[in-house]
């Protein structure tokens, strides 16, 4: 349809599948819930969540669009999440400040306490800059102060990516609208979109 972008689609990943072109396990990879074309005509993954995530993901076929959305503090990505464990305000201060984890220092841009069911919370959490398994890392490695466990996060879902909030259905995908895109992409400081050629852009003020 006209107002679609033509570089950049967004999927509603489901927990157990793989962010991946293909898997030597044979695992359920992305590319079973979109279009064959998605596959035979190289549109990448933008970014990763792992097998037990779920929630916004987005594609492209363009190098530029992809390392502006997924270069450190280019934009923010926004979760929800549930942990095990009671996360107290120190807790949260601790993870916007950083955790040292077996992978290095962690931290998150901001925490939110959201909801709370017995042993559990809700929290929502920002980054800037995503690791691999950063915000499961990043609470693993934190201890609740009543069991002396560590923090475990039971469920994780990524809500929005920049300004493009998650609004599809588990397991669809859909076109971003051409205003979405300019909207995403002008957020990171491209200066100029062409829609239908490739990415121009200036340099990130």
């Amino acid at each position: 349809m006209k107002n679609n972008s033509s570089k950049i689609i967004a999927l509603n990943k489901p927990k157990g599948y793989i962010v991946t072109r293909s898997d030597e396990r044979g695992r359920k990879t992305v590319y079973k819930l979109l279009p064959e074309w998605a596959y035979s005509d190289g549109w990448m993954p933008i970014g990763r969540l792992d097998l037990e995530s779920r929630g916004l993901l987005l594609f492209t076929q363009s190098g530029q669009i992809s390392n502006k959305l997924t270069k450190p503090g280019g934009c923010s990505k926004v979760y929800e999440i549930w942990v095990r464990g009671y996360v107290t305000n120190e807790h949260i201060e601790q993870t916007k400040k950083g955790v040292n984890t077996p992978i290095g220092l962690l931290k998150a841009k901001s925490v939110e306490k959201i909801g709370a069911g017995g042993a559990k919370t809700k929290l929502r959490i920002t980054l800037n800059e995503g690791k691999n398994r950063h915000i499961r890392r990043l609470f693993g490695a934190l201890k609740d102060p009543k069991f002396n466990t560590p923090l475990k996060v039971l469920s994780l879902e990524r809500v929005s990516i920049g300004s493009l909030k998650l609004d599809i259905e588990l397991g669809k995908w859909r076109y971003l609208t051409k205003d979405e895109e300019k909207m995403l992409i002008g957020n990171l400081k491209i200066w100029h979109i062409t829609v239908g050629c490739d990415l121009c852009v200036a340099p990130l003020i």
